[in-house]
């Protein structure tokens, strides 16, 4: 019988989300938990590139003002807090995620295009939940021949949550490293499993992953 959920790791890509310093534990807005998934997933991008598979950085800016805030942080973005700015070092990726050199570009990101950081390595900007909303994620996984996402990062119940949700509309097999994201419980894991999201651990991927490396 065919199974149309399991990860076809060989046309795999890495969807990396939120991962940024302003939501570490010493951030200005920290997530609980999400410090110490950085080792994970950092050591999932590693293999990814290892076995020659893409990988995308899904990253959030809040412009002063307020402009395109998503509702829940509107307010307080208008009053003045300054969150994963564009330009600030807090908005920058936590370190060893992405390749050494890479910085964010926020004048190619909030223009809606990929920023290529290395082979067959981007990021994109999304303005709300999902990383498929209003962002070229789709396009560009389909041009790279993926049909499954592994997704990693921050703040499980509301992004990594909802661009699970619109992979699996979107027909990928979407999985999981519940390992390398932040806020997990035994119910919203559950709830991801309802929909036909398979769960792994960071092991498990870097033991899937390593059969395609070199």
């Amino acid at each position: 019988m065919a199974d149309y959920l399991a990860p076809r790791w060989a046309a795999a890509a890495l969807v990396v989300i939120d991962l940024q310093r302003d939501f570490l534990d010493d951030g200005v807005a920290p997530i609980a938990g999400t410090s110490a998934v950085v080792p994970n997933v950092a050591a999932l991008a590693a293999a990814f590139r290892a076995a020659g598979r893409p990988i995308a950085h899904i990253v959030r800016f809040y412009e002063p003002g307020g402009s395109d805030v998503d509702p829940p942080r509107r307010k307080a973005v208008e009053e003045g807090a300054r969150i994963v700015v564009p330009g600030s070092d807090g908005a920058e990726v936590a370190e060893g995620v992405m390749p050494p050199s890479a910085r964010l570009d926020p004048d190619v990101l909030l223009a809606g295009g990929a920023q290529p950081v290395g082979e067959r390595e981007v990021v994109f900007f999304k303005p709300r939940w999902s990383a498929f909303h209003r962002t070229g994620l789709e396009t560009w996984l389909r041009a790279e021949g993926c049909d499954t996402v592994l997704v990693a990062g921050c703040n499980l119940p509301n992004c990594p949550r909802a661009t699970l949700f619109d992979a699996s509309e979107r027909d990928f097999r979407a999985a999981l490293a519940a390992d390398a994201v932040s806020q997990t419980t035994e119910e919203r894991l559950a709830d991801l499993e309802r929909i036909g999201v398979r769960l792994h651990t960071t092991e498990e991927a870097l033991a899937a992953l390593s059969g395609l490396a070199g």
